[in-house]
């Protein structure tokens, strides 16, 4: 990005509210003295920027500032289009009719050049999202809710229960195809994640009498560490998972380490991928996981033991 460039992107910035050097510096991925600068260049050619000291401060224009529509360059649209096609991917989304129109919209108003330029590009990049079948009715009110702040009260379908929960929803979010809410659970009084096809029923909920927020855990407590050797093949389906993907270390040609805490709640997990992932992965520590594997292993042989014991009878 060219210096005039980055001084229409820190305006462009700044009318979208207050902005410090460190923000704007993280955004145009330059340093903080150049940010500097840029700021000293824009109110010498007279650019109204105000400056607020302290928490909470940083850079603003000052009221009555606006400047024109502007184009999108070749690359922001190909940015913007290329967010969009993402989003078709999904089966349900809160903007399963805008997420085309504003496409449409967007293609409308570029030059015929630009979108000529951009159109190849698009057709070969895609946001790989895995094909679901599941219907959301209850997302476009989730979102109302958790923006607000308010309680609800869902009906959850997981693994092991159906039944009802009382949460506060904390954050939306899309990953691997399907939509989760971040939530606190009252019922069970700590954070969790819940997947938003798994509520078939949900309604707005007074805040209950005896709430507490969920106590900030200093240190590591109650997890569990856990450290395992990993095969090239087996480096490729850890690093698809978004809490433990990061905690890869490669130490050798065909050799990565995985090192994290895991909280205790999770452990049948645990002990479910580094079984699925057989010899592409070898479990360092804790020992009670080896144990735990080398059981699930022994029931696997036993169940298609007795399975063949059963065919020879019947034959």
């Amino acid at each position: 990005m060219n210096k005039m460039d980055r001084l229409m992107a820190i305006v462009i910035a700044l009318q979208q509210g207050n902005q410090t050097a460190s923000s704007l510096s993280a955004k145009l991925e330059v340093s903080r003295r150049t940010i500097l600068r840029d700021i000293q260049t824009l109110t010498e050619i007279g650019v109204p920027i105000g400056a607020v000291s302290g928490p909470g401060g940083g850079y603003h224009l000052m009221e009555g500032f606006l400047l024109p529509p502007l184009q999108l360059s070749s690359r922001e649209a190909l940015c913007v289009l290329f967010a969009l096609q993402g989003l078709t991917g999904y089966t349900d989304t809160p903007f399963n009719k805008e997420r085309w129109t504003v496409m449409d919209k967007i293609r409308g108003i570029l030059p015929m050049d630009t979108v000529q330029n951009i159109n190849p590009i698009l057709k070969s990049m895609e946001v790989e999202v895995p094909k679901r079948s599941y219907r959301l009715p209850h997302l476009d009110r989730m979102l109302e809710l958790t923006a607000e702040g308010r309680w609800v009260s869902v009906f959850y379908r997981s693994m092991n229960h159906q039944r009802r929960l009382l949460i506060r929803p904390l954050k939306i979010f899309a990953a691997h195809g399907f939509w989760y809410c971040d939530c606190f659970s009252h019922t069970h009084r700590e954070n969790r994640r819940l997947r938003m096809d798994r509520i078939s029923d949900m309604a707005e909920a007074e805040a209950p009498p005896d709430v507490t927020e969920p106590e900030c855990k200093s240190g590591l407590k109650g997890t569990v560490h856990i450290r395992a050797e990993l095969t090239y093949k087996g480096m490729l389906q850890v690093e698809r998972d978004e809490h433990i993907g990061e905690c890869l270390e490669q130490i050798g040609d065909d050799a990565w380490v995985a090192d994290f805490h895991l909280p205790e709640r999770e452990w049948d997990w645990a002990v479910g991928l580094f079984f699925s992932l057989g010899r592409e992965a070898r479990v360092i520590g804790p020992e009670k996981l080896r144990a735990d594997i080398r059981q699930r292993a022994e029931d696997l042989r036993k169940h298609y033991d007795d399975q063949e014991e059963g065919e020879l009878t019947h034959g």
